[in-house]
């Protein structure tokens, strides 16, 4: 045997299991500082960064006319709005969560949803336009209702996640039909973001969610189309 080989292996599976206890036992502290770390990131510009590369990148510049560009930008301005809502209904839901593995579902998606928000914001620059000014806003509302969901049993937290992610693809869908030919490069990010979209959805069902009934849909739709009238403009 190798003693020093064997003192490795200790060592690591030390530091791999502190660390699994680290991420299971933060204080009410620590999960203070971890939440408001994320809301600032979440509201703050460039303060996040992809952990993959925007899908515009593979795709030249084109022209576009001066209303095209205004129009591209608010449909991406109403998009990286919804990913402020998502990154605030999973962390939300995450803090309220009563199974471990929920928990950990919803962390895990909503830094998949990082990726949007980036490539979002990165498609408005290019664009010469800005975010939401009333991103804050949708922040706040989002978490609420995400809280109460989670505390309302991890099957309605995982069906409310499918239900606003079936609504998300619908959103993206609506968006795809309306961008310009040439404008490959939003086409790219919205054509990823409904993929990943989908897959969080199916992820939700088979987790355990339930399918919300039509009227409860229905509202959602009505709430959600405030959001997106109003980020597409301010």
């Amino acid at each position: 045997m190798n003693p020093r080989a064997d003192k490795s292996t200790i060592k690591a599976g030390n530091q791999d299991g502190s660390k699994m206890n680290n991420k299971r036992h933060h204080s009410p502290l620590d999960q203070l500082l971890i939440g408001a770390d994320q809301v600032l990131r979440t509201l703050s510009k460039s303060a996040n960064t992809a952990h993959r590369s925007s899908p515009a990148t593979e795709h030249r510049d084109t022209l576009l006319s001066k209303e095209e560009k205004r129009h591209i930008a608010g449909l991406m301005r109403i998009n990286h709005a919804g990913e402020v809502c998502a990154q605030a209904l999973y962390q939300g839901q995450a803090l309220t969560a009563r199974l471990p593995e929920v928990r950990e579902s919803m962390n895990q998606a909503a830094q998949e949803e990082v990726d949007h928000l980036v490539w979002c914001e990165e498609r408005i620059e290019q664009l010469g336009s800005h975010t939401s000014v009333l991103n804050p806003l949708w922040y706040a509302a989002s978490f609420s209702v995400g809280a109460i969901a989670g505390a309302l049993g991890d099957k309605w937290s995982l069906g409310f996640v499918a239900a606003t992610e079936n609504q998300v693809c619908e959103h993206l869908q609506s968006h795809l039909d309306q961008l310009p030919e040439q404008d490959q490069k939003s086409r790219a990010i919205l054509e990823k973001m409904k993929e990943d979209e989908e897959h969080h959805e199916h992820m939700a069902l088979d987790a355990g969610g339930v399918r919300f009934p039509k009227p409860v849909r229905h509202m959602m739709t009505v709430l959600s189309r405030v959001m997106t009238k109003s980020s597409y403009r301010v």
